[in-house]
């Protein structure tokens, strides 16, 4: 089949939803599909106006954009990488199925011809925080098939009023042949380690209220941060922060160089770096936002404490430091679980949705 992606940019850096579009492209030329991801260079109905003249005029940096090679991700070298101005029909390649990726993405999907392919809707988020809540409530209306990556968000589509029939549910999986064990999970001394990011629902002050309050009792603790904004200025001074790891420093001197993982998001559709440190060994301490029941469940394989709530978190987080054996059991718990998430399962499920 001919598929096509529709993603909302070009991502030089790693970015979540972009790695599970990649993801499912690979996965697909290896089963013979002929896949194309589009990459616009703006949307009229995501940046501005000044932004969309200095892209339309600035010939430099319009090159940059669609020239740059993407060195964080594997591609497999048969999926065709589009880099387009706007992501306008005219644009687009013929195909047999397109997806959305974004609400964004959707609204410029629902004008396409028949020509284009059946459209489906791939929702990682409910994405009404970064965006007009009544234009991206309209995009889940659409007469398009959702897939879904989460149980809330398919339990939020039927609340706005979708079909249960235009809805798949289907979990995004983990490259487990590369976020693997390298270290044993019982020799790791007390390390804990955290992503950064400066979107407010992301919890990053909170992660860093919390990891405050640890060092406290335990001023020795090795603490390490990554992401992709340059170091927070409020980061103290013993936090060693990496601003871009490569996948390879973030599996092997990251998250299997530290024995704890910390989430502390309000929101997420499913987040993956979590899943990503349990993979790698790491035990899980995380607040109970949407998304993370997909994988963590209190006390059997994380610990789970309420959003917003900095000293909760570091309760959870002190009690790990304090019973390594608890630390032991959970991260086991959480690495045997993770293994069930694999890209080819997931395929099978993208591919069965879309072939009915």
């Amino acid at each position: 089949m001919k598929i096509t992606f529709i993603l909302p940019g070009y991502c030089l850096r790693p970015v979540g939803g972009a790695k599970v579009v990649y993801q499912y492209a690979n996965q697909l030329v290896k089963r013979g599909h002929e896949v194309n991801i589009v990459h616009p260079r703006f949307m009229c109905n995501r940046q501005s106006g000044a932004i969309r003249w200095l892209l339309a005029q600035g010939a430099r940096l319009g090159k940059y954009l669609s020239g740059g090679k993407i060195t964080w991700q594997f591609i497999d070298p048969r999926v065709h990488m589009l880099h387009v101005p706007e992501p306008s029909a005219k644009y687009i390649p013929d195909g047999e199925v397109v997806f959305a990726t974004a609400w964004h993405t959707a609204e410029y999907v629902a004008q396409y011809p028949e020509s284009k392919g059946r459209k489906f809707y791939l929702i990682q988020h409910y994405e009404a925080q970064d965006g007009n809540e009544e234009r991206v409530n309209h995009t889940w209306k659409l007469p398009f098939k959702k897939v879904v990556i989460a149980k809330w968000l398919y339990k939020k589509g039927l609340a706005l009023g979708v079909a249960d029939s235009e809805m798949f549910y289907i979990p995004n999986g983990i490259d487990i042949n590369a976020f693997r064990l390298f270290k044993p999970i019982e020799q790791r001394l007390p390390c804990l380690c955290m992503m950064y990011y400066r979107i407010p629902w992301k919890g990053g002050r909170d992660g860093v209220d919390a990891l405050k309050i640890v060092h406290e009792s335990y001023p020795d603790i090795r603490v390490l941060v990554f992401g992709r904004d340059q170091k927070p200025c409020f980061l103290p001074s013993w936090v060693k922060y990496w601003r871009f790891p490569s996948q390879g420093q973030l599996i092997e001197e990251i998250y299997n160089q530290s024995s704890i993982y910390i989430c502390s998001s309000w929101t997420e559709g499913a987040p993956a770096p979590p899943a990503e440190a349990m993979a790698c060994g790491c035990a899980l301490v995380s607040t109970n936002c949407t998304g993370i029941d997909e994988y963590a469940e209190d006390g059997v394989n994380a610990l789970l404490s309420p959003i917003k709530n900095p000293a909760l978190l570091a309760k959870n987080l002190i009690k790990l430091l304090e019973d390594d054996d608890l630390r032991v059991r959970l991260a086991k718990a959480g690495h045997e679980k993770i293994q069930t998430f694999i890209w080819e399962h997931s395929t099978d499920l993208l591919e069965k949705c879309i072939k009915e």
